[in-house]
């Protein structure tokens, strides 16, 4: 059985970091492209970045370009969002996304809440 668990959320204020950590488990880790989203309230779930099946390869949603990155762990099946200089809008519950494009496989998380506070 696949599951997929974020955790590392938080309190925080703004300026500061967090990182958040997505365990995988039940599949084949180093065959999906693994990607963050989040979702504010009344807003739609949007990405904020993907890293590719070795982790060569990185793309951010222009909002956090600079600030946030994404590595992962492919022996441990685990995946990082590393998140600096946190604003107010990045308020969010944040999900872990797990991809295998030649299967169309996909995999969701429950989500960690990040509450950045004034």
């Amino acid at each position: 059985q696949v599951h997929v668990v974020e955790s590392g959320g938080g309190l925080v204020q703004a300026g500061g970091s967090l990182r958040l950590s997505c365990a995988a488990s039940g599949l084949t880790f180093r065959m999906y492209d693994m990607s963050w989203y989040r979702q504010a309230p009344g807003k739609e779930r949007e990405l904020v970045g993907v890293i590719s099946t070795t982790g060569s390869s990185t793309n951010y949603a222009d909002s956090v370009k600079g600030r946030f990155t994404i590595s992962r762990d492919n022996a441990k099946k685990i995946v990082y969002l590393q998140m600096t200089s946190l604003k107010l809008d990045d308020t969010a519950v944040y999900y872990c996304n797990a991809k295998w494009y030649a299967t169309s496989t996909n995999h969701w998380g429950q989500g960690t809440q990040v509450t950045v506070s004034s």
